[in-house]
């Protein structure tokens, strides 16, 4: 249940969506397709907020970690077994450090390969979990545009990622 993100990457990557559903990043699957130029005004200051949680963290501990929640008390557990969950895709492209020169990323699934630019797939979210479990049939992860014009249609049984 892992995927690769390979090809022209100077960092080749091994995702363990199992592992997701603890981590920070995640957005509720019905709120990453909400009113997205909301989620652009709030970007900025966002991002002011973590370049400030990531200086102290750097200079406090002179380690990166990933973003992992605190231990979680009972309701927020429940919670979390209610839930879909996406992961944003940004982040990972960011640590793999794409080649300049590559434009297409071709998505290996069960079936026949989609290709995509690698602007679509920044953009893009991971879906790994429907009520708070780990996408099994379709899957490790099912890919969903950021603008969610694939909503109805999502590429499902997402094995690894080639960047060429």
């Amino acid at each position: 249940m892992i995927i690769q993100l390979k090809g022209k990457v100077k960092f080749p990557l091994t995702l363990d969506p199992s592992v997701w559903i603890f981590d920070d990043r995640k957005i509720i699957f019905e709120e990453a397709f909400e009113d997205r130029q909301k989620n652009d005004e709030s970007e900025n200051e966002d991002l002011e907020k973590a370049a400030e949680l990531f200086n102290q963290e750097i200079y406090s501990q002179k380690k990166i970690k990933p973003p992992v929640n605190r231990s979680i008390n009972q309701y927020e557990r429940k919670k979390i077994l209610e839930n879909s969950y996406v992961m944003p895709i940004e982040e990972f492209m960011k640590i793999a450090v794409i080649e300049e020169d590559a434009s297409r990323a071709v998505l290996k699934t069960d079936g026949d390969d989609v290709i995509i630019t690698t602007e679509q797939l920044e953009s893009s979210y991971f879906h790994f979990a429907i009520d708070g479990k780990q996408i099994k049939e379709d899957g490790p992860i099912h890919l969903y545009f950021g603008d969610g014009s694939n909503k109805d249609k999502p590429i499902k049984g997402v094995k690894n990622i080639v960047i060429e």
